[in-house]
């Protein structure tokens, strides 16, 4: 009986530009995979297009997933015997070329020295005869300029004299290549729908297609799994396992499914969020080039527990009706033969009720805090300080979606409110209200500072509905106008106490004077 390998895997970014959230959602999969399974989960930045490199974007790679609380632990910035982690670094070891010149030397892959002119010259002949998508494959190169078609002395010769040259795979040409893959099941694909891709490039780069295939068996990735744009070159990563003798170690493939706009209507992208208002990002992102800011996530005031729970069920169902994971009840729970085929729509709703969840179950003081530490925390705010603001997440937090909600929605907790809401003006201030709230105002002030409570004063209010023979509806909505300026909000009561008595009869006065000024 064989001994079945150690779990491990990866999330293998490339630096050009933010994290999208599916690759959040990717590397989440590949964590609680490898946590499930007592794995590894392994940070490789994959940076073999210099071409495409942003300054700032690997450092926001790694600064992202543990804001997310998925935390590698081995790979790029976190160590481990496997590196480097960074493929331009492991290229001067010389591990891609060297398997790129194996490949030649078996015939399996040749050098091709066409020119940019030439490749589209080729692209334009196919177009002219009918071909809709032209490729370098096994019928067009043999009429361009490669190691298959030139004498082998002009070869030799070329690349001595250093000439541009790279090396492209020799797809066979009549072959069905298939592979199992754990979401999809049995996935096969024609040769003939496959081009020679080139594995190795002219500035002594490989291209992701080489160096993650030699990365994968040198770091003893068993799980490659990623996102579905990958699937059509999974056919061509077979061939290189197969012509690089590896295999029989070849990782098992599971590719996730794409993240889908609102509607439903093709995959989610930074335009999307743009025009619906809701980030795709996990950080704010600020372009190095233009200086154009992308919001994230956590800017936006959402929890990190909520963003991993939103991401989490997206794609992924646990067979159960629950929707609120903890980070180990996730770990607990996942398996990669219930995440779906089929794409998962983004819902910008669902996630702004998610992290209403997680605001809930915070405790008032540690929502306090955040909220102070906070770039948009109001100064009047943080005059009133800590443990006054406790007092108002408590009563503000059933309702409020965001931290920010808090201190905006309960600003008149800290402020006497210039407007009153007109709707409950109309609404609740009948001819008889401005006597009954005169009346009321002189029971308040006979309550004593000290019991300037909650329970005393709902006590008086009912006392005084009884001996005054009024309803609810008669003193409640406008009581809460004077004070708030609001027609609704957390309990009456509570807010009295919180603005303690000099507050409340201040308020009063002033608004019933205006009440009257406009009557």
């Amino acid at each position: 009986m064989t001994e079945q390998k150690k779990v491990r895997v990866r999330f293998a970014p490339s630096p050009t530009g933010p994290l999208h959230m599916g690759g959040v959602r990717t590397a989440l999969y590949n964590y609680l995979f490898a946590k499930k399974n007592n794995g590894d989960f392994l940070l490789r930045i994959e940076d073999t297009d210099q071409t495409r490199y942003v300054k700032g974007a690997e450092d926001y790679i790694r600064e992202s997933l543990e804001w997310c609380g998925i935390i590698p632990n081995e790979g790029q910035g976190y160590g481990g015997d496997n590196g480097p982690y960074r493929q331009s670094e492991r290229k001067d070891l010389g591990y891609y070329k060297e398997h790129a010149e194996q490949l030649v030397e078996k015939d399996l892959a040749y050098y091709a020295f066409d020119t940019p002119e030439e490749l589209d010259k080729m692209r334009e002949d196919l177009k002219k005869a009918g071909v809709a998508a032209p490729q370098y494959n096994a019928i067009t190169r043999s009429r361009m300029q490669n190691s298959l078609t030139l004498p082998a002395d002009e070869v030799k010769e070329r690349i001595e004299r250093g000439d541009d040259y790279v090396i492209r795979i020799k797809i066979p040409r009549n072959e069905e290549i298939k592979f199992e893959d754990i979401i999809r099941g049995w996935v096969m694909v024609h040769s003939s729908n496959l081009d020679d891709k080139v594995l190795f490039k002219s500035d002594g780069m490989p291209t992701y297609h080489l160096a993650n295939i030699v990365d994968d068996h040198m770091m003893g990735i068993t799980h490659v799994i990623r996102g579905e744009e990958w699937l059509p070159s999974a056919p061509l990563h077979v061939l290189l396992y197969r012509y690089l003798g590896w295999e029989e170690e070849m990782p098992r493939f599971a590719h996730l499914p794409l993240l889908l706009k609102p509607d439903g209507n093709g995959k989610l992208s930074k335009r999307d969020g743009d025009r619906l208002g809701f980030p795709v990002f996990p950080l704010e992102w600020k372009d190095p080039s233009s200086g154009e800011i992308s919001s994230g996530y956590r800017e936006k005031g959402y929890f990190p527990e909520a963003f991993v729970n939103i991401l989490s069920l997206l794609g992924w169902n646990p067979g159960t009706n629950q929707e609120i994971f903890s980070m180990q009840e996730l770990i607990e729970s996942f398996s990669l033969e219930r995440v779906g085929k089929a794409g998962a729509k983004y819902d910008p709703e669902k996630a702004r009720w998610f992290n209403q969840q997680y605001l809930k179950e915070k405790s008032d003081e540690e929502l306090a805090r955040v909220i102070l530490e906070r770039e948009d925390c109001p100064e009047y705010v943080k005059k009133k300080g800590a443990d006054y603001l406790a007092k108002v997440c408590g009563m503000m937090k059933e309702r409020a979606v965001f931290l920010k909600d808090i201190p905006i929605d309960g600003a008149y907790l800290y402020n006497a409110p210039e407007d009153l809401d007109e709707k409950t003006l109309k609404k609740k201030w009948k001819e008889d209200t401005a006597q009954i709230m005169e009346d009321w105002l002189d029971e308040l002030q006979q309550i004593d500072e000290a019991d300037y409570k909650a329970s005393n004063i709902e006590e008086k209010l009912k006392a005084f509905m009884e001996e005054k023979g009024l309803g609810f509806g008669q003193i409640l909505p406008p009581f809460r106008l004077l004070l708030s300026g609001l027609g609704m909000g957390p309990s009456l009561f509570e807010i009295a106490e919180l603005l303690g008595k000099e507050e409340c009869i201040e308020r009063m006065k002033t608004n019933l004077k205006k009440i009257a000024s406009i009557a």
